[in-house]
């Protein structure tokens, strides 16, 4: 099936292109799962902004822990102060990547990301500090060690995102993919190579690029010097457009 166009009529006032990246994404773990050895496994992360989570709740239970004593009186408790959290010194205005993902674990010394592969979205190409938000992201995983692959369908928005980050990590221009080709998918697979007292840190690139209509790559995803997968990105795709009924 060749790549559509999610991001101009007459598609993309038919179907929303969010629903296709969320199918996708899923579809991806749910094939990357089936094949991971013992020890890893994989996990979706949609990021709208800036999320919050909560770690630590506290409740109030004070009207909970409030009884009667045994003669019928009230019980009474003492109500600990409260702390007020000071207004803040400085704010800093901040860009926080939206993003579809897909996260591989490994779990040999506790719950460790190894891989990841993320679907852009216009949101990420779409003004200055967002490229640099993504780029910066995608440059954090390769320094970590971490393998990556980015998939760029989006037809609506013209930067490309692996020459940030190319250019963020100062790299020769001899990796910066033509300016014009704005579809494509990369593999990065960081490693060291050589001798303890010649050892070379180097980035492994898969780039692929394509034009609507044309079929996506197979591209691998290294979890570590053992293990590696093919990654059917036309497959998932496939699967993620009869799921959400698009011709």
């Amino acid at each position: 099936m060749p790549v559509l166009d999610h991001f101009h009529p007459p598609l993309s006032i038919r179907r929303h292109w969010e629903s296709l990246h969320a199918t996708w994404a899923v579809g991806l773990a749910d094939a990357i799962e089936a094949r991971l050895p013992a020890g890893y496994f994989t996990e979706v992360q949609t990021h709208a902004g800036a999320t919050g989570e909560i770690d630590v709740a506290t409740f109030d239970e004070a009207l909970s822990r409030r009884g009667t004593k045994s003669n019928g009186a009230a019980a009474t408790m003492t109500t600990p102060a409260t702390w007020t959290m000071p207004a803040p010194t400085l704010t800093m205005p901040a860009v926080f990547p939206v993003g579809f993902e897909v996260r591989v674990f490994s779990t040999t010394s506790g719950p460790t990301l190894v891989a990841a592969i993320e679907l852009i979205s216009p949101a990420n190409k779409d003004r200055p500090e967002t490229r640099r938000a993504f780029a910066a992201k995608c440059a954090s995983y390769l320094y970590q060690g971490i393998s990556l692959i980015i998939v760029d369908i989006v037809t609506d928005r013209l930067a490309n995102l692996h020459n940030e980050t190319i250019r963020l990590m100062e790299a020769a221009a001899r990796f910066l993919l033509p300016q014009d080709k704005t579809l494509y998918a990369v593999a990065y697979r960081p490693v060291r190579r050589g001798e303890e007292e010649k050892l070379r840190e180097e980035i492994d690139l898969w780039p692929v690029m394509f034009n609507v209509g044309d079929p996506l790559p197979v591209l691998p995803l290294v979890l570590s010097q053992e293990h590696s997968l093919p990654i059917d990105l036309e497959a998932a795709y496939v699967e993620a457009c009869h799921r959400r009924r698009l011709p």
